[in-house]
């Protein structure tokens, strides 16, 4: 049981500012809304008439909830998880009673015993979402997709590996100081392959990791990997998950590059638009090599990565165009958790 707990993420409140996120809140509060208005009818032709009612009642509150809770986003993610929860059923009553008052306008008796019901089921509400965002923080959390990041940690191909060693053998008595170098790339790698990787690391870091990665398949490639970067300084510092770009860039390598003759070139761009995050990798595509096993479950397990960290608010794209295969990300610019 212990080692099961362990490979949990600890409990946190939902992002307030994802769209996913808001949209579930919307949704489930409303589909309560209508089952509630379904159990209190007595025929079918007073459903609707029901359904006006409750909505007049809870849609200001939800309205200005998803408001208030989207503004304090970050001061609540600020907070461990019993406060947040705490805050946030605050937060709900508040706006319950705030608003209270105007459910006269549309017909409400404004008493007190209705004031207690609504703030009763205020309370019910939050808890059961409450419950459900914990729910699915659990099924999403590495104790299930542990399974699918040890697979992407495995793409770093076993040939790769005798490969470097055998480029960094060739190097030693030649050139020592360059062999030692690949090998310190090679080590930091194999670290970074190893740790825990659930977290969400400095965009700079992942792109330090791919260069080593890029440094020690120039040994065996040569002149024929060439690379270009097109960094934005102010990307750097956005969150991404880890080992996001190393899989694809090894794959560019594996697709792109080994199977041509000539030259081939590898172009990464990276860049920030307002509170967006977008990275895009090209190189050159080769229709009778694509047979190679691989290169879509990498891709598949990096858009359900991108999911269980960004929800809808990260995708995942790819297209053909003039001989190149083309890759595209885009997520939310974070610089905190």
């Amino acid at each position: 049981m212990q080692s099961i707990r362990q490979n949990h993420l600890p409990d946190a409140l939902p992002d307030f500012k994802n769209l996913g996120v808001i949209s579930r809140i919307l949704l489930s509060v409303n589909a309560l809304a209508l089952l509630f208005a379904l159990a209190r009818s007595r025929e079918l032709g007073d459903f609707a008439a029901k359904v006006t009612e409750i909505a007049g009642s809870i849609e200001p509150v939800l309205l200005v909830v998803v408001v208030v809770l989207y503004a304090a986003s970050g001061a609540l993610e600020r907070l461990v998880y019993e406060q947040g929860l705490v805050a946030v059923l605050a937060i709900v009553l508040a706006a319950t009673a705030a608003l209270f008052p105007f459910q006269s306008l549309i017909g409400g008796s404004g008493e007190l015993r209705d004031l207690a019901w609504s703030l009763g089921c205020a309370a019910l509400t939050t808890a059961a979402l409450a419950w459900y965002f914990h729910l699915r923080n659990r099924a999403f959390s590495p104790a299930i997709s542990e399974a699918r990041l040890q697979a992407l940690q495995a793409r770093i191909r076993p040939h790769f590996l005798f490969n470097s060693l055998n480029a960094v053998l060739s190097l030693i008595r030649k050139d020592p100081k360059r062999a030692e170098g690949a090998l310190e790339d090679l080590a930091e790698l194999f670290r970074t392959v190893m740790a825990d990787n659930r977290q969400l690391i400095a965009l700079r870091d992942e792109i330090s990791l791919c260069r080593q990665y890029l440094n020690l398949e120039q040994l065996r490639l040569g002149e024929r990997l060439r690379v270009e970067w097109r960094l934005d300084p102010a990307a750097e510092e956005g969150l991404v998950p880890p080992m996001v770009l190393q899989p694809l860039v090894e794959n560019a390598v594996y697709h792109g590059i080994e199977p041509g003759a000539e030259p081939g070139l590898i172009e990464v761009r990276i860049e920030r638009r307002k509170d967006r995050l977008w990275l895009q990798l090209t190189n050159p595509y080769h229709p009778d090599y694509q047979h190679r096993q691989g290169n879509h479950m990498a891709l598949a397990n990096i858009r359900e990565r991108l999911q269980l960290h960004f929800d809808v608010e990260a995708s995942l794209n790819t297209r053909i165009a003039d001989g190149r295969y083309e890759i595209g990300i885009a997520m939310p610019y974070r610089t905190s958790l």
